[in-house]
């Protein structure tokens, strides 16, 4: 391994201090750190880990991914591989971790705790408790992953219970995912042994966790942007707070960033540098006990040069003191894909026809109401101007039809109707949906919607739209999630779908992810599911 030095203006995040100085690396970590004046002007500082993200979410295979984020100046990510195992089981969690070696980032994986994510959810395999324990004890993860069936820890579930003692007995993290939660029902939940949590929304329910005892994840991802909400706590509770992306679409690294355009936004708004700095590089690493380094002396040589401290432009990035990404001259990918992954897959339901979808409405029906960046829905009463045998939709009021159909196996589309999409024409249907990855598709008419869905039915997996008598898709043949291409092509026939869905009339920043989410019947308050419209606070389908 080669030995070098890096020159620039140091930034020591542990000290609080920047200096000018160079970086001798031998043998993949840091030998020493010199203070000394230099001619160079650019920053040496510590990479960003993220601390939660589903890297199936970027529609990107782990190597994939890695080669994308590194760009931005990513080292590490603390990856739940819980969409790959709701489709696949333990073969798919192998396949990412087999696929990540190929990936220039660091890969910490957490183990699947919720496989299926609930009771009420039918997906392509599970991971039973048993698993759990297994693959904890061999110490290739560093956490259990988002215990999202909080019922199952309040009703002390003896499969829920078994999960939660095995991260314990192996001394490892459990994330939580407990949207809402509070009072005496939210200290059971921790009580448990859960202490971190990503879905807060607003800073109320945030502030209650903090002073619970939990760690709170500021999530900005491409459909759940909460840093916005979040924000004041790093300033309040900067030792208590990591940053997330957890569910990211390529087009969206590629433009906006990764961990690095939260820190961007952070320091514009005027947070203090090192406070923003050490939730995006330091808190994730000592939280999942992580080996990543930190710019200190017998570090592991995971670093990255910044242009400024504004802008976060990055020139290098070295991990493991390999120079990974190099602006002035990229590093050659490697995206190439086995043919033998195309087959960690499962799509089994034929072809529909529009029959199939007819739904009667009569003087009041319950319609799932959403929010732009928002993945908590509401109900909405609809009102129809006279009882229908069919309503496809009700454009004028944005009343368009949803419908869920289980891939896994022949069966019943169960139908409903949502609001906010604002789609004037056409389709779009997508078999990324969380977290059990069946077919989800909105749209203004039935013939349309069959269209759509049958493409994505043909395609084995992907997204697709339907409008003016056309299809277009972006296959995803890798577990009917993730695409073998690399991440600009990805990115680039997402943006067209975006394209066309926008030409469409909708306004949503995310459509395709916003859809993926309607059927994650553990986010209040409404989505659709196996046997119609599921209420989180009843944790019960609707009647």
């Amino acid at each position: 391994m080669n030995n070098f030095v890096v020159k620039g203006k140091i930034v020591d995040i542990l000290q609080r201090e920047i200096y000018s100085g160079s970086v001798h690396i031998k043998e993949g970590k840091i030998e020493k750190i010199v203070p000394e004046d230099v001619e160079e002007k650019n920053y040496i500082m510590p990479g960003f880990t993220d601390s939660h993200v589903h890297i199936e979410s970027s529609m990107l295979t782990p190597q994939n991914f890695g080669w994308l984020t590194v760009s931005h100046g990513t080292v590490a990510v603390v990856t739940d591989p819980h969409e790959i195992a709701n489709v696949m089981g333990k073969k798919g969690i192998n396949f990412m971790m087999d696929n990540g070696k190929k990936s220039p980032l660091k890969l910490f994986f957490t183990v699947p705790s919720c496989v299926p994510a609930t009771p009420f959810d039918v997906s392509g395999d599970l991971v039973t408790s048993a698993d759990v324990k297994k693959m904890l004890e061999t110490g290739k993860f560093v956490g259990l992953s988002e215990m999202m069936n909080v019922p199952g820890v309040l009703f002390k579930d003896s499969e829920v219970l078994a999960k939660l003692q095995s991260a314990k007995d192996c001394g490892v993290p459990v994330d939580g995912h407990a949207p809402g939660l509070s009072g005496d029902a939210l200290l059971k939940y921790i009580k448990s042994g859960i202490t971190n949590d990503h879905e807060c929304s607003d800073l109320k329910e945030a502030e209650e966790k903090l002073s619970a005892g939990m760690k709170i994840i500021i999530r900005e991802g491409s459909a759940a942007r909460n840093y916005e909400a979040l924000k004041p706590l790093i300033k309040t509770s900067s030792d208590e707070v990591m940053f997330c992306t957890d569910d990211s679409h390529p087009d969206d690294i590629i433009h906006l960033g990764h961990i690095d355009k939260i820190v961007r936004r952070a320091v514009a708004d005027g947070y203090d540098l090192f406070d923003v700095m050490k939730i995006a590089c330091i808190n994730p690493v000592k939280y999942y006990n992580l080996k990543v380094g930190t710019l200190q002396k017998g570090d592991p040589a995971d670093f990255i040069v910044v242009k400024d401290l504004h802008d976060f432009k990055v020139q290098q990035n070295y991990i493991n003191g390999i120079k990974v990404f190099d602006a002035s001259f990229p590093e050659k990918r490697e995206c190439s894909v086995a043919d033998s992954t195309v087959c960690i897959n499962k799509f089994n339901h034929n072809r529909i026809v529009a029959s199939e979808l007819k739904k009667e409405v009569n003087k009041c029906t319950t319609v799932i109401s959403l929010t732009d960046g928002e993945l908590l829905t509401a109900p909405y009463e609809y009102h129809p101007e006279k009882p229908l045998k069919n309503m496809e939709s009700d454009i004028k009021n944005d009343i368009l039809k949803i419908v869920y159909i289980n891939r896994y196996r022949n069966g019943k589309p169960q139908v409903s109707f949502i609001k906010g999409f604002n789609l004037k024409k056409g389709a779009i249907a997508s078999s990324v949906s969380h977290d059990s990855h069946n077919i989800l598709s909105v749209g203004c008419s039935d013939k349309d919607i069959t269209k759509a869905v049958n493409r994505l039915i043909e395609e084995k997996g992907g997204l697709t739209v339907s409008i003016e008598g056309k299809t277009h898709a972006l296959p995803l043949p890798v577990g009917g999630i993730m695409s073998d291409k690399k991440g600009e092509e990805v990115a680039a026939r997402y943006s067209e779908l975006c394209d066309y869905v926008r030409q469409m009339g909708c306004s949503l920043r995310a459509p395709f992810m916003t859809l993926s989410f309607m059927s994650l019947v553990v986010i209040p308050e409404i989505k659709i599911g196996e046997k119609g419209l599921f209420s989180y606070s009843k944790f019960n389908w609707l009647k």
